[in-house]
């Protein structure tokens, strides 16, 4: 038997054969639930040692109309954009918008839904990659299964390993078209500059690429720094500086592009001349930048409105799923490789 302080309400969950909100809403009486059922799931819980959270217990007050957004990197322009689609459907509902900045890190977004549970934000909605381990976001998933039994809506904006409503970027699809792309133009040496390994958006968009590399002989070097700008240019320079030959490089967001952009302009190799860019998500800056930028376009301000409208329909008994598309916008910094 695990000690009461190493039991989580998932394990709960799990040893009684149920989804993390219906054991959530048996253990705290919540509607939806039969009798027998919530017996049930009470005497597993009793029987594994299970100790509820009495601190979120505690903060069982009345909810505001106001939704917490948690995003990885406020400054990314990415989740700017996502940003600016919550506020503008929230504002239409009356609802005003707080914004926690989570950094990438499963701690700090813990840290910042608690802190937005004490506030008594009536909706949280969490904006950004989950993460390939699902043990990383247990915890999260065992708060916000405590935050829903007091009427707390819940939605997330990228694959997560979290029984809520969900909007999912069309991720692997996109990786599918830019590299089909790429190989239409001849390019058989590719370099893939990723984020951080770890997140599904990473993971997501790797494995559409490579399911199109794979199946038309091209030679993929894949190096991983930080999802951003500077990532793009330590990215780069470590790509380039091992003698990997290549003729294309993909950037696994916009922002790690531009970095890429800048390191080959500053070792003096021509884009597309000498090596052909290209990148996701369609952030405004990378169409005026010389040259624009091939990207794979992703709606970020609609994920945001969407994830507004799902917290803003009544609860189902089963998480939603809205997926969205994506298009692939050729621009100049992509050509045939040279000969």
């Amino acid at each position: 038997m695990k000690q009461p302080d190493a039991t989580r309400l998932v394990d709960v969950a799990a040893a009684a054969g149920v989804s993390l909100a219906t054991a959530s809403r048996a253990m705290t009486g919540g509607t939806g639930v039969s009798d027998e059922l919530a017996e049930h799931v009470r005497a597993i819980a009793e029987r594994l040692g299970y100790v509820p959270n009495l601190h979120a217990r505690g903060l069982a007050g009345g909810l505001v109309s106001s939704i917490g957004l948690v995003v990885h990197e406020i400054g990314d322009p990415y989740f700017a954009e996502i940003a600016s689609g919550v506020l503008h459907r929230a504002s239409l509902a009356g609802q005003s918008v707080q914004i926690t900045h989570a950094d990438r890190d499963p701690r700090s977004e813990l840290t910042q839904v608690n802190a937005l549970m004490m506030q008594r934000v009536g909706s949280i909605i969490i904006a950004g990659s989950g993460y390939t381990d699902p043990a990383l976001e247990a915890p999260l998933g065992d708060a916000l299964a405590q935050y829903r039994t007091r009427g707390g809506r819940v939605a997330v904006i990228g694959r997560h390993h979290l029984d809520v409503d969900a909007v999912l970027p069309d991720n692997h699809a996109a990786g599918v078209s830019v590299a089909t792309h790429l190989t239409g133009l001849g390019h058989r040496r590719i370099g893939v500059i990723a984020g951080p390994l770890g997140l599904n958006t990473v993971s997501d968009r790797l494995d559409g690429l490579r399911s199109v590399f794979d199946s038309t002989g091209v030679h993929v070097t894949v190096v991983s720094h930080s999802f951003t700008r500077e990532g793009g240019i330590d990215g780069t320079n470590a790509l380039l500086d091992r003698g990997s030959p290549v003729t294309a490089m993909v950037a696994l967001n916009d922002a790690m592009a531009l970095g890429v952009l800048r390191a080959l302009r500053q070792r003096g190799m021509r884009v597309p001349e000498d090596v052909s860019v290209a990148g996701f998500d369609d952030i405004a800056v990378v169409s005026d930048v010389a040259p624009a930028l091939t990207t794979a376009r992703i709606p970020m301000a609609e994920m945001g409105a969407q994830a507004v409208a799902l917290i803003l329909r009544a609860e189902a008994d089963e998480p939603r799923r809205i997926s969205m598309g994506h298009e692939l916008i050729v621009r100049a910094s992509t050509a045939a490789p040279p000969d």
